[in-house]
């Protein structure tokens, strides 16, 4: 059976949430060290296997030390791991900011899916900020929240922002909360009635945060350019056939006027003028 590690030295004075799976341990007695890539042959651990999630009753192979004698040698994971727990403590406030107001103006509303609740759904790390997806009863929005050292709270309510991604340019709204401050929403559904349960709105959370990085989809979110091109093939073939048309009409029309007002020659010829000009008859 697995369970937290409490208190070994190793954890930066005890604060062991801030070791990342990928940290390398080290025995402070032999100096022996569990590296998770590796694992743990002697007691049959499969590599990468976290130092956390090794069973309670492991010891070091080597001196038979419990697990909260050994210490971090190296955590190349750890940026990693501070940067994804800074972006959780943001989402707690997004979350709980759309929680009060789901409960104190939006439950009575019509329009909202009562079978679905507030979540965050897939929120990591991109480019330094957090990015996921907002749930919620009326709405679901693609969320991009301010990175270390940014300061978005003077961030304009309703201003617009185009960001890039691999799948192409979205629109994102300014917008600000007490508890959470500034942020950016682009919206991917403005209404939920169509989501049949919360795992129906989840699924699609997690779908759109996969399809966003793929650059293949780039097509389907610029094809502003490939309509207007193919709009402008459209008129340019109407027009040149309107053109020719109306060449033909008036070719038409030329040849009309021809038959009904004869040259001065056929008319003195009786009619006996050629179509060559040249005059027929008896020598």
């Amino acid at each position: 059976m697995n369970g937290p590690i409490t208190g070994f030295e190793g954890s930066y004075l005890g604060a062991h949430d801030r070791i990342s799976d990928q940290a390398i341990m080290e025995c402070k007695i032999c100096w022996t060290p569990y590296d998770p890539a590796q694992g743990d042959d002697f007691r049959q651990v499969l590599p990468g296997t976290p130092f956390r999630a090794l069973p309670e009753d492991w010891h070091c192979p080597n001196c038979d030390a419990p697990r909260d004698a050994f210490i971090v040698q190296v955590d190349p994971g750890a940026p990693e791991l501070l940067e994804q727990q800074r972006i959780e403590a943001q989402v707690a406030a997004l979350t709980a900011d759309f929680r009060e107001i789901w409960h104190a103006k939006m439950r009575d509303v019509p329009l909202v899916n009562k079978a679905l609740a507030i979540e965050a759904v897939g929120f990591r790390s991109h480019e330094g900020r957090g990015l996921g997806v907002l749930v919620s009863p009326w709405f679901m929005n693609l969320v991009v929240l301010p990175g270390a050292g940014e300061d978005w709270s003077a961030l304009v309510p309703g201003e617009k922002e185009d960001m890039h991604f691999p799948s192409g340019i979205y629109e994102f709204i300014h917008n600000r909360r007490e508890m959470v401050g500034g942020y950016k929403a682009c919206a991917l559904f403005s209404s939920m009635g169509d989501f049949q349960s919360q795992m129906q709105a989840r699924d699609v959370a997690r779908a759109v945060m996969g399809e966003l990085f793929k650059p293949e989809n780039r097509a389907e979110t610029t094809r502003g350019a490939e309509i207007r091109a193919s709009r402008e093939a459209e008129i340019e073939a109407q027009n040149a056939a309107e053109a020719a048309a109306a060449e033909t009409a008036a070719e038409a029309a030329a040849r009309s006027e021809a038959l009904a007002q004869p040259s001065r020659r056929t008319l003195i010829s009786g009619g006996l003028a050629g179509s060559d000009g040249a005059e027929g008859g008896a020598a």
